[in-house]
């Protein structure tokens, strides 16, 4: 499914990006390499590329790329792209901060109250006879395969902050794909 929003490609401040499953989410395209992801935000952000450390001997080594606004280099990265040697760009997490807005058939995934969105979920599903998943955190989110809803702590409340997966090397899911360090997220950021 496509998550429609205003935005094709990202508004010049990045305010909403649209998603395709398996395709990408706003300027960023599955399997780009670091240059091409580096240069496909240049336009809207600064970027800090650095190596993640290599947790699993099954996946090739993989560079964590931190895009933040242009005006706003000493913030949290809005987006955080992780690229694999193998596969390329494969996973690409909105902040729930300063994050871009992305939308499933309406509903604003990005810096929801976990419960509001679970709710939103819920009302979702019963009015179109569709679904919605948990993770195995238990945040509420589309049935998307392309989708991992995760929570970031902002203060006292925990928001969401979805990631955008394709599989990576030698993983069956995207759950089994996502970077260590978006794991420890929710527990390192407040």
């Amino acid at each position: 499914m496509t998550f429609t929003t205003a935005a094709d490609s990202g508004a010049a401040d990045g305010d909403e990006w649209s998603y395709a499953a398996t395709v990408g989410l706003g300027p960023l395209r599955f399997g780009m390499t670091v240059d091409e992801v580096v240069a496909a935000v240049q336009a809207l952000s600064q970027t800090k590329v650095s190596d993640c450390a290599r947790h699993h001997k099954l996946f090739s080594p993989t560079w964590k790329i931190e895009v933040h606004r242009q005006r706003a280099a000493s913030c949290l990265p809005a987006v955080t792209a992780y690229v694999s040697q193998a596969v390329g760009l494969f996973c690409i997490a909105a902040d729930a901060v300063t994050g871009p807005q992305v939308k499933y058939d309406g509903i604003p995934l990005v810096g929801r109250d976990l419960s509001e969105l679970e709710s939103d979920m819920i009302a979702y599903a019963e009015a179109k006879d569709a679904y919605f998943r948990y993770n195995v955190d238990g945040c509420a989110g589309p049935d998307d395969r392309g989708v991992v809803m995760c929570g970031q702590p902002v203060g006292q409340v925990l928001r969401s902050r979805p990631l955008f997966m394709v599989t990576r090397d030698g993983a069956n899911t995207e759950w089994d794909s996502m970077p260590s360090e978006e794991y420890r997220h929710g527990q390192s950021q407040t």
